[in-house]
């Protein structure tokens, strides 16, 4: 499974070489959050940042698999759990939330509400079963009337690793609609419209992150986490459409 890579090399203060003596961070993210942490980690003060981004869930199966990332941060709290009670990561802070809705092309003469999306003939693209993107997908279906959850997942021609994956499918219109993160859909400048889904369906979307053990960059690992919380990262997170924890 592929995974993208982002270089962010942080601003130099005053000149001179004293800024190639700063920790190279390692930061595992998940795709969702490529928009803020690009914009903001090129601004952390403590360390050259790289990015690593792509699925919640092959990053943290990297991490069992050896990969030592300073920190890892998820579009979910379960996965971070698991790498703190596996002995893998300190313990996990939840620095924000999103909201999962249905993306459709602008202008779509298929799809205008959820409603829609089971009709026989449309196509769908929905996230990998194993990534936030995709159980935040399940739990949502699996609360409407059978029929129509049938209905849906009839329609589903494509699983992503990512909800990059699923964004690509929409705006290549490969698909006529997708369950993603409000966050990606506004990323799209307009490519995309979000539908809002019905308060009894939305589950709750959490993203949690924390250092990764043994790290040889613990105070600036530490530092990172905590900018997601309060600090340049935090207002990017808003900027980019995230709530607050």
């Amino acid at each position: 499974m592929a995974v993208a890579l982002a270089a962010s090399a942080v601003l130099s203060g005053c000149g001179g070489g004293g800024s190639d003596k700063k920790p190279r961070l390692a930061v595992s993210a998940a795709s969702s959050l490529t928009q803020a942490l690009t914009s903001c980690s090129s601004a952390f003060a403590d360390a050259k940042v790289r990015l690593e981004f792509g699925g919640s869930d092959e990053l943290a199966a990297r991490i069992r698999q050896g990969a030592k990332p300073d920190v890892y941060a998820a579009a979910n709290t379960k996965l971070p759990q698991a790498l703190h009670e596996e002995g893998r990561l300190d313990k996990p802070r939840v620095f924000a939330n999103n909201e999962l809705v249905l993306a459709i092309p602008q202008r779509s003469s298929k799809v205008h509400s959820l409603s829609d999306v089971g009709k026989p003939g449309l196509k769908i693209a929905v996230g990998s079963p194993s990534v936030p993107v995709g159980s935040y997908t399940a739990q949502a279906l699996s609360r409407l009337p059978a029929r129509d959850q049938q209905g849906i997942e009839a329609n589903i021609r494509s699983k992503e690793p990512d909800v990059k994956g699923v964004v690509g499918k929409l705006t290549q219109g490969a698909v006529d609609a997708g369950f993603v993160y409000a966050t990606d859909v506004r990323a799209t400048a307009g490519k995309l419209v979000a539908v809002e889904l019905p308060a009894r369906l939305e589950p709750t979307v959490a993203y949690g992150a924390g250092v990764v053990r043994k790290t040889a960059h613990l105070a600036a690992a530490r530092k990172y986490v905590q900018g997601l919380v309060s600090g340049a990262c935090e207002a990017a997170l808003h900027k980019a459409g995230f709530g607050s924890p």
